[in-house]
């Protein structure tokens, strides 16, 4: 028996059983918190025992198949490093789990705090009562993890001085707070709003009583000497404030001041302001019953609430206890039995071994942004023995005594901290001791040893050998339909009306060349973003129009018209209508045949949006259909164009000595504060410019508008030198704009690798030396396009000034890229590898600028403002590039074992052999990598916030990738599991987990990497349909392979 259980724990059965239930739980799990929250996911899966049993199950099996195996061996140091790591692993999440403990801690300026609310939630229960004469306290305290998804049920037997009593649970509410429930019959109840510490917090002030917010006492019909006296008589209310202030009444704006001590009416819904202090009371006493309610969404402070049951000496009652994570109520009493019980819900105050004052908190916005932080910083003071200054910022963690503080968030009146906490020394060096050994270990299965790698690169060089010619025979693709006539609509439209106001465009269109220097000049995006007027001119036309001239002008020249003169392009039919829609196109009155609208047809003769009902519901539904995308599309496009129209994207003006170095355009003047000569120049330098301008057309003389020109880049260079890029930024950001390269490799990419195949199949049957001469020169081009990439990329990272991988946008070109080198790469042995994949890197650059990606240059989040974005990202969304080309690979070889007949089954069963190898060399460079990457994300997010594992669904689903690829490596060690069939399936089936891990996560599922993500979007049609082609080709390749036995 004993035997029988040690040969099941560690038998390769066991191991694909455990391969499969784990990263299958996993999945759910990242569902389960998007669907209800992440307590539940933690309460049903991750935080469950058997999940943990799984872990363990994992870890014996591990040890048990070095043992198998025989890994203890100089030649297999490699391998058994690999296997020791991940049990090191394992073991430092154990120690974390059960050892270390982590929380917030909350710190306005100039206060020192020396204690920290814990991440975990507690019940606290004080009893008292007495024994012989003298007051006992007992106290019960266990931490509770709730949701009210899940059935919460506990309950707590206990006794006092022999006196049995129990808590037991009945309910529990998320994100409720203490409101009044409406009862004619209820006592009545007045509310005042304040949000001192930048948040909204509701306060309830009882009639007859006397209520004290923030060191102000407030009463309701109970004078009292030195409070905030309100009074109700008559149904008329009245103020008597023993403090001078003001109010605003917030309907009409009016102002009013607030005397001391002396009685005045009370205006409802109105700011009261006070010397540092200010509340709104909006509306009048309601009659009602204190209780918990569900919080409401206007940002007022939501909690938990806990409802409890207590019986003891034959007595019960019910109590309900407000508190969650962050949050340290004071106890509530209640009285049951004899016995005194005070109970609290929520986090722990954890005291540190010492304590930390905020100096300041800085946060540094982008310039000319009111909400977009580029940085946020605690400048704080350590006191302990040793008393000493500190800044913590993102990725600047503040390590001491064990602990590890991290900035985390901030108050919204940007006058306080919130600083994470994380108390897990051993857990913490023992998981980085495991990542260091897979580091070295995965490092050496290249190079050191006996390994799996090594070998099949030996194989791979026999198989060369023995070929004689290179047998391709005949591969099938479907190229779906990409209409991009789009990019050119010059003479599509015939309407007289629109060839009327084109004839006025093109004669008052201004030169090239100067309308080149134009869109070198600078301006302030929303995001606080400089770049030259030349980025948005090139966004705004292919955005709108889908195209990057109209009618022969350029983006410099249509932007200087729509400045010049735009009355007229309010009638230009310029926005691009997608195809099918004719609701659309009915509604704003424009023939079913059109593809592009002006933007006057969007609005009545009233000025009403024609389509606002229509994008309401759009906006409104969760997942919106095709009709629905196709209003919200448009949309942007006519709000793009609008701005462009009214002028205020212009940000040209840099305001003098603004502390955030903000920037206004010509129509935003009013609002700032210019003031002697130069309000006089901003308010007429525009106006003289194009004058100037109107004059050139004349002559053809632009010397006095380029003068100006430069007058006004003289004006940005005094006033906002601070933020201006440098001259090689910009031009490189204006090549990069004028030549798009990304765009225009996508069809290059599909074009060449179509052609390539077809050389290929060509030289199956007929090869010479023009063939031959062909398929190198495909090489060489294919090599040309990987440099055109790199330069590509190159330039966006100069210009952007961080790595080209921070976005969805930025991500998917990267892919590209990464999947072009190793294509290259495993190229040199394999033709076919190299077009295979050239085609799939241009199916990826043609996804990458479908609609729901931007491919606009924006500024960085804080978090990604770190050298860990070029490290972890880099190699993460690089592996994604080899699983690509597995991918491919093994489409291409279940179609050669679809067309292997008697004649040529030798010869395809080399060629399939060939590309079965390759492709588990591609595999697991891509295993190596995307696990290397994963793990160099978990130490990212511990410099970051404070824990190198979260369960957030990113991290969640590439450690699935990992668990499905190391499956299908090790798959040639299960039994029924072994042959190229399975495998090469398997390689396009694991793939899906790829596309959940970059797509899926990024636009379906919630966690902390929203910020790589895009617009939300429906499954395209396309993933449903590769489903079904995966069956249909895996099932005739399985009864072609079986026939054939390949």
């Amino acid at each position: 028996m004993k035997d029988r259980l040690i040969s099941l724990l560690f038998s390769n059965r066991l191991t694909a059983l455990l391969f499969l239930i784990y990263p299958t739980v996993m999945a759910f799990g990242t569902f389960i918190e998007t669907w209800y929250s992440t307590d539940t996911a933690k309460i049903w899966i991750y935080n469950a025992k058997w999940f943990e049993l799984i872990m363990v199950l994992m870890a014996i099996n591990f040890i048990g198949n070095i043992f198998k195996y025989r890994l203890i061996r100089k030649e297999k140091w490699a391998v058994l490093a690999l296997h020791l790591s991940f049990l090191l692993i394992l073991f430092g999440a154990f120690v974390t789990r059960y050892f270390g403990f982590e929380g917030v801690m909350p710190i306005r300026e100039g206060v020192t705090e020396n204690n920290f609310l814990s991440e975990k939630t507690y019940l606290t229960i004080f009893v008292d009562g007495e024994i012989n004469g003298e007051p006992r306290r007992k106290k019960l305290e266990g931490d509770l993890l709730l949701s009210e998804h899940v059935n919460n049920e506990f309950s707590w037997q206990n006794n006092f001085n022999g006196q049995d009593f129990s808590i037991r649970y009945l309910d529990f509410m998320e994100n409720a707070t203490e409101g009044l429930v409406l009862d004619e019959t209820g006592e009545r109840y007045l509310k005042v709003v304040e949000a001192s510490d930048g948040n909204r917090h509701d306060h309830y002030i009882k009639e007859g009583e006397i209520v004290n917010i923030h060191n102000i006492l407030f009463t309701l019909n109970k004078r009292q000497d030195g409070a905030i006296n309100i009074k109700l008589e008559n149904g008329l209310y009245t103020i008597d404030s023993p403090f001078s202030g003001q109010f605003m009444r917030m309907a009409d704006q009016f102002k009013g001041s607030l005397k001391a001590n002396q009685e005045d009416p009370l205006q409802f819904r109105s700011l009261y302001t006070l010397p540092n202090f200010q509340f709104v009371i909006p509306e009048p006493a309601l009659r009602g019953n204190f209780d918990i309610v569900k919080a409401d969404s206007q940002g007022q402070s939501a909690q938990n609430a806990l409802r409890l049951e207590v019986s003891s000496g034959g007595e019960t009652e019910i109590i309900s206890l407000l508190g969650g994570k962050g949050i340290a109520n004071d106890p509530k009493q209640i009285s049951v039995g004899g016995l005194d019980f005070y109970m609290k819900f929520g986090s722990l105050q954890i005291e540190l071994p010492f304590a930390i004052k905020l100096n300041d908190f800085i946060a540094e916005k982008y310039p000319g942004t009111e909400n977009s932080y580029s940085s946020f910083m605690s400048k704080i003071t350590v006191e302990d023995e040793e008393i000493f200054d500190y800044d913590i910022y993102m990725n600047h963690v503040l390590d001491h005594k064990g602990y590890r503080f991290f900035q985390a968030s901030f108050n919204p009146d940007e006058k306080g901290t919130i600083l994470s906490v994380n108390h897990d020394w051993w857990g913490t060096y023992l998981t980085y001791a495991g990542y260091m050994l897979l580091y070295l270990s995965m490092i050496g299965i290249f190079f050191l040893g006996k390994t799996r790698f090594k070998d099949l690169s030996r194989s791979l060089d026999k198989i060369n050998l023995k070929k004689q010619s290179l047998s391709i025979l005949l591969v099938l693709f479907s190229l779906t339909a990409y209409d991009i006539s789009a990019q050119d609509h010059t003479n599509i439209h015939t309407q007289q009306i629109a060839i009327d106001f084109d004839s006025i465009i093109l004669a008052d269109a201004f030169s090239i060349d100067h309308a080149e220097k134009f869109g070198s000049l600078i301006i302030q995006d929303a995001g606080g973003r400089m770049k030259p007027a030349n980025t948005f001119s090139s966004e705004l036309l292919r955005k709108v129009s889908k195209s990057d001239t109209y009618k022969g002008l350029n983006s410099d020249q249509v932007l200087l018209s729509i400045m010049n003169n735009p009355a007229v392009w309010y009638n230009v039919p310029m926005i691009y209508l997608r195809r099918g829609n004719d609701s659309l196109r009915d509604i704003i009155g424009i023939d079913n045949n059109e593809k592009y609208a002006p933007l006057l047809s969007f609005f009545d003769i009233e000025g009403n949006y024609k389509i606002a009902s229509q994008l309401e519901a759009s906006y409104r539904a969760g997942v919106p259909n095709q009709f629905q995308k196709d209003f919200i599309e448009v949309d942007q496009k006519v709000n793009l164009l609008y701005s462009a129209l009214e002028g205020k994207i212009m940000r040209i003006f840099p305001i003098p000595d603004d502390p955030n170095n903000k920037w206004v355009s010509y129509q935003e003047l009013s609002e700032a504060k210019f003031t002697g000569k130069d309000s006089l120049y901003v308010k007429n330098i525009l106006p003289l410019y194009f004058q100037s301008l109107r004059l050139a057309q004349l002559d053809n003389e632009y010397d006095q508008a380029e003068n100006l020109l430069e007058s006004i880049n003289g004006f940005q260079k005094k006033f906002g030198s601070k933020v201006l890029p440098s001259e090689d930024k910009l031009k490189a950001e204006i090549l990069y704009n004028k030549y798009d390269i990304f765009k225009k490799l996508y069809s290059w990419y599909l074009y060449s690798g179509v052609l390539f195949f077809l050389i290929l199949i060509i030289q199956i049957f007929k090869s010479n030396r023009v063939i031959s001469l062909l398929v190198s020169g495909f090489k060489i081009i294919l090599l040309f396009l990987f440099l055109l990439h790199t330069g590509g990329l190159a330039a966006r990272w100069f210009v952007s000034g961080h790595a080209p991988w921070s976005d969805a946008y930025e991500s998917m070109i990267y892919v590209a890229w990464a999947t072009q080198f190793f294509g290259l790469i495993f190229g040199r042995k394999s033709s076919l590898t190299m077009a295979s994949t050239s085609f799939v890197v241009g199916m990826i650059l043609m996804i990458a600028h479908w609609n729901w990606m931007d491919p606009a240059i924006a500024n960085l989040q804080p978090v990604l403002d770190s050298y860990w974005l070029m490290i972890h990202v880099a190699v993460i969304v690089g592996s994604y590039g080899p699983f690509a080309i597995g991918m491919i690979i093994g489409v291409v070889s279940l179609l050669l074992m679809i067309i292997t007949s008697a004649k040529n089954k030798k010869k395809i069963k080399l060629q399939i052999k060939e590309l079965t190898i390759i492709n588990e060399l591609t595999l697991t460079i891509g295993l190596i990598m995307l696990t290397i990457g994963n793990f160099l994300g978990g130490m990212w997010a511990n410099e970051s916030w404070g824990r190198y594992w979260g369960w957030d669904p990113k991290e969640t689903w590439a450690l699935i990738s990992i668990m499905v690829y190391a499956f299908v490596i090790h798959m040639r060690l299960i039994p029924g599991l072994r042959g190229p069939w399975i495998f090469n399936l398997m390689s396009i089936v694991a793939f899906g987990s790829i596309m959940m891990t970059y797509f899926g996560v990024n636009f379906y599922l919630s966690g902390l990497h929203s910020y790589a993500s895009g617009d939300k979007i429906i499954t395209p049609n396309f993933v449903y349909y590769s489903m079904v082609i995966i069956f249909t080709l895996g099932l005739v390749s399985y009864f072609r392979a079986k026939k054939l036995e390949v």
